[in-house]
């Protein structure tokens, strides 16, 4: 079964990797709309139905849905990308 509704793990690192300070209002609300959608997505598609990239994407994501943070973010935090860092 395809991953209808699913963003490519091309995609999420490409939004993730760019700093939100240097994207658009309108690339950070698509990033917002996307990631909700593929959290929806993802909790709605049967663990048995995802592609073994979509179940990596969703480890590393944090799709979950458990409000633990990302292994990405955590990971941009780590490299002070994150949100969680202080302004300068």
């Amino acid at each position: 079964m395809s991953d209808i509704g699913r963003q490519s793990l091309g995609d999420k690192a490409g939004a993730a990797l760019k700093p939100d300070s240097q994207k658009t209002t309108t690339e950070q609300a698509g990033d917002g709309i996307k990631g909700t959608m593929d959290s929806v997505a993802s909790t709605l598609q049967p663990q048995g139905e995802k592609s073994t990239s979509q179940k990596a994407g969703d480890t590393l994501s944090g799709n979950s849905n458990e409000n633990s943070g990302s292994l990405l973010d955590k990971a941009k935090n780590a490299v002070g990308l994150g949100d969680n860092q202080p302004r300068a």
